[in-house]
């Protein structure tokens, strides 16, 4: 897809003016509504670049055929780029006058005129404005203008507007212009907007609550990132599956699979793919518009073509994200509005061919599984007799049984560079079964709405319990027990974090955080390393030699021989005695 370019058939997100965030997908000859900013025609947006703001017209342009306006920068920020008012301790530097904090001034100008009032004289009544409802009503009907008008008409009308001060008129005039003002922003789709869309708007439940913040710190110590992608033979040489192999465990709705596949450049469709698409397209239409002559052609050119839907999906053997899930199908909703469809992927986008799924049955015990079972192979001869449609339903189950079976069979390899688990299940019986597949040095990220699961997940792997288990190590059939529940041996540096981001209101005199923001859960990861415990024990034998060395080694050196002269002295006036 091309940056920066709205497309057919991608969803994009519009921030109205109130802030909030609006999802729509653009499809052909189809209208959206924004509710009292109006509705406007999906074909004004498509061609036309993200990151602009657009104001609805009543009427379509005759000039551009649009029903839509880019509204200029000059526009959007006219009241910022007006010159500054002076503040109160600028005026009183200017004149000498010692201005005290916390003191209430009025701004004048050089003239003596009033610019800017204080508040503490104002009494709000609603009889201060003098429209009412019904007039703005009507006015709003009849639909002229951007909504500016509306609001210079309001702001006239009141009848306290010259009492205010600058901050109380600057937040009255937004307030207005958040409610009447008919613009909006379009914006790309990307996994931070969605993650924040998703938190605030729809159901956080869905999510298990993780916020844009959780999410990119939970990304950050998975360390994905893309690799190289090497030959077989390479690989084969260094006794790998693959690079760049990561395993996740996502029940998020596809949020944590969306952002490893943004690190991984494999979650949006690219342009190429786009015209491949588009050239398949026109062939199939060319291919239909010409039935007609395709009658007279041979008999063989009449066969039935292979449709793109029968073609064996490639499996990438890098940058590949393997899931875990518990159901049939995995829950990859999310994955919807980056044009991406879990049951029935397109083979164009990159997605398709880094993505595999596998479920805990065929992980585990991929012999219970039907869909791990091979079919009846089929002698050709006998399958030549077969109708189109049975043989074709053959040879689409042989297909999907080498497929699951492949990604079973280098899923059960392991050889995984990490693993990020956003999960309701217990902790301990997913690492149990997950972390024995890791390579080496591989990260370990688990994540959780609450701090005492991962409070008592850092326990079975603290060093108390790493030295009992080494002390009792129990048989490896009888793992897991009450007391070990995994073995605490793989991870090494077991840590549990938060990170929150709170808006503050940043003002003079007014600096406190939002109180109007949302709480929930405060989101906890969980992360660790993988380590290989070394084979057999480690033994040292010998006798260490003491060497004097150092200041404190020369001092007890020199008191030892003076003490042995003492005691030669002694030995001498002894011997003297004795031969008197």
């Amino acid at each position: 897809m091309q940056p920066g370019i709205i497309r057919h058939d991608v969803h994009v997100a519009l921030r109205l003016p109130s802030g909030n965030i609006t999802v729509h997908e653009i499809k052909p000859n189809t209208t959206i509504s924004l509710g009292k900013y109006g509705s406007f025609h999906t074909r004004f947006l498509v061609g036309r670049p993200y990151h602009y703001t657009y104001e609805i017209l009543d009427e379509v342009d005759s000039s551009t055929g649009s029903g839509l306006r880019i509204v200029t920068s000059a526009e959007l920020y006219a009241d910022i780029k007006e010159d500054d008012v002076p503040t109160p301790a600028d005026l009183g530097d200017e004149k000498g006058d010692s201005v005290q904090d916390g003191a209430q001034y009025e701004v004048v100008d050089q003239e003596g005129k009033v610019v800017t009032r204080t508040n503490r004289n104002i009494i709000d009544d609603a009889r201060s404005q003098t429209m009412t409802m019904l007039e703005i009503e009507m006015l709003k009907a009849e639909g002229k203008g951007s909504g500016k008008d509306l609001i210079a008409k309001i702001l006239d009308s009141h009848s306290a507007l010259d009492q205010k001060n600058a901050f109380a008129l600057a937040k009255y005039t937004l307030r207005k212009s958040k409610k009447y003002l008919r613009q909006f922003t379009v914006l790309p789709m990307d996994v931070p907007l969605l993650a924040n869309w998703m938190l605030n708007d729809k159901d956080a439940t869905k999510i298990m609550e993780m916020r844009e913040e959780t999410l990119a710190l939970a990304g950050s110590w998975s360390n994905i990132h893309v690799t190289p992608s090497q030959s077989a033979e390479d690989l084969q040489a260094m006794d790998q599956v693959g690079q760049g192999r990561w395993l996740m465990v996502d029940e998020t709705g596809g949020l944590l699979v969306a952002s490893a596949a943004e690190k991984l450049g494999v979650l949006h469709a690219s342009n190429e793919s786009q015209k491949r698409e588009s050239i398949e397209q026109s062939q199939q239409q060319c291919e239909l518009q010409g039935d007609n002559e395709a009658q007279l052609q041979p008999e063989t050119s009449l066969l039935p073509k292979p449709s793109p839907s029968k073609r064996k999906v490639p499996i990438a053997q890098s940058n590949n994200i393997t899931l875990v899930h518990a159901n049939s199908q995995p829950n990859l909703s999310l994955l919807r509005y980056f044009n991406f469809d879990a049951a029935n992927p397109d083979l164009s986008h990159p997605l398709a061919r880094h993505l595999r799924t596998v479920s805990w049955l065929q992980l585990l015990h991929p012999e219970d599984d039907n869909a791990c079972t091979e079919p009846e192979i089929v002698p050709p001869e006998i399958l030549q007799t077969w109708k189109s449609g049975k043989r074709g339903n053959y040879h689409r189950k042989r297909r999907r049984w080498e497929r699951i079976t492949s990604i079973v069979s280098e899923t059960r390899a392991g050889g995984f560079d990490s693993l990020v688990v956003a999960s309701f299940m217990s902790a301990p019986t997913i690492l149990h079964h997950l972390v024995p597949l890791l390579r080496g040095a591989a990260q370990v990220v688990v994540y959780s709405p609450t701090l005492e699961p991962l409070v008592e997940l850092a326990d079975s792997y603290s060093t108390a319990r790493r030295v009992a288990f080494l002390n009792n190590r129990p048989e490896s059939e009888t793992m897991p027990t009450e007391d070990f529940p995994v073995d605490p041996t793989l991870l090494l540096a077991p840590t549990v974090q938060t990170v929150r981001c709170r808006p503050w209101q940043t003002l003079p005199g007014r600096t406190h955080p939002i109180m109007t923001g949302r709480g929930g859960a405060e989101g906890y990861v969980f992360h660790a390393t993988r380590v290989l415990p070394a084979e057999g024990g480690v033994q040292a034998r010998g006798f260490a030699k003491k060497r004097r060395t150092g200041a404190g080694d020369r001092t007890r050196g020199a008191s030892e021989q003076k003490r042995a002269k003492e005691e030669d002295v002694t030995k001498a006036d002894d011997a003297a005695l004795t031969h008197t």
